[in-house]
């Protein structure tokens, strides 16, 4: 639970200063200044202001990207059902577990993706998607307007990318993310799994006049995860343990590849495979820096007359 946004959200919901927010929650001036840096808040604190707001268990994060508390539960309800709707349909053989637990943090992420990538998020939640999903007699009718509205379509194609890329990750990375002797938790990797939802989003065709900073967060998301996946290939690489495949591509393939290839996995096809190019770049830095190194090593040892004898070189 991050304090910072709570007290925004207070500020924003009881329009009062922080003067008198501290004074109507019996603290100082200077605890609702270390709140809003973000500050540790106790659970009864958090527990008194969310009295006092009337939000329940929604998140503050996802009230203040989506407006207001009515329009936080009508996005949490369209997205939850979204997300149920993808959840069955991944055919990759593996549970794709951001659709079937804790909706309410996804449809936070989905909010704030939308923003990363420079979507507005309207004053007022949509009328035309303010549905009982839970009417039989809407059923007929909901498909067609979750096809016919431009926020929607992007979530729809957003959840159909994670079904693959996440089986992707579940068949190929997750397992020596659970490598303690990787200690990989030590390391920017631990950030690969929580955001797949914006790698997905990567994979996906999307208007730019809907999302003006596509291009953006696509180059920024990119670069992120090449980094964190080459820490998860070094840190493999030095250890010895073979990669069934190119971990690189859940950067540079797309999402319907992965899935075709975590369905594989999950079929078992793969099984003991060890991908001929994995550890290529590694190799390549490798060689470069005995090239770079054994000059200098040989100028140290006076050695100015060494021939390579190529027939020690072959098998």
């Amino acid at each position: 639970m991050f304090s910072d946004d709570l007290i925004a959200l207070a500020l924003k919901l009881l329009s009062c200063s922080q003067k008198d927010l501290a004074s109507d929650l019996n603290v100082s001036p200077t605890q609702i200044s270390k709140w809003k840096r973000g500050e540790y808040m106790s659970q009864d604190m958090e527990e008194l202001i969310r009295q006092k707001l009337g939000i329940g268990d929604l998140n503050p994060s996802f009230i203040l990207l989506a407006g207001s508390v009515d329009n936080t539960a009508k996005w949490q309800k369209l997205i939850s059902y979204m997300a149920g709707l993808a959840a069955e349909y991944t055919e990759t053989g593996y549970v794709t577990a951001p659709l079937v637990e804790e909706t309410e943090f996804l449809a936070c992420e989905i909010i704030q993706l939308f923003v990363d990538m420079g979507v507005k998020i309207p004053d007022q939640f949509p009328s035309e998607l303010d549905i009982d999903f839970d009417d039989d007699e809407n059923d007929g009718d909901i498909d067609g307007l979750l096809d016919n509205n431009q926020y929607t379509i992007a979530i729809k194609k957003i959840f159909n990318a994670l079904n693959d890329v996440y089986g992707f990750y579940v068949a190929y990375v997750d397992d020596l993310m659970m490598n303690d002797s990787l200690e990989l938790y030590d390391t920017d990797a631990v950030n690969i799994e929580p955001r797949l939802l914006f790698l997905a989003a990567t994979k996906v065709d999307m208007d730019i006049s809907f999302a003006p900073k596509f291009r953006e967060f696509v180059f920024q998301t990119n670069n992120e995860y090449t980094g964190w996946i080459n820490t998860v290939k070094n840190k493999a690489f030095q250890a010895g343990i073979p990669l069934r495949a190119e971990l690189l591509n859940l950067v540079h393939k797309r999402h319907d590849e992965l899935g075709h290839e975590a369905e594989a996995e999950s079929l078992g096809i793969n099984n003991n495979r060890i991908h001929p190019d994995i550890y290529m770049n590694e190799i390549l830095t490798g060689i470069r820096l005995i090239h770079q190194v054994l000059p200098k090593i040989m100028e140290k040892l006076e050695i100015d007359d060494f021939v390579v004898d190529n027939s020690d070189l072959r098998l």
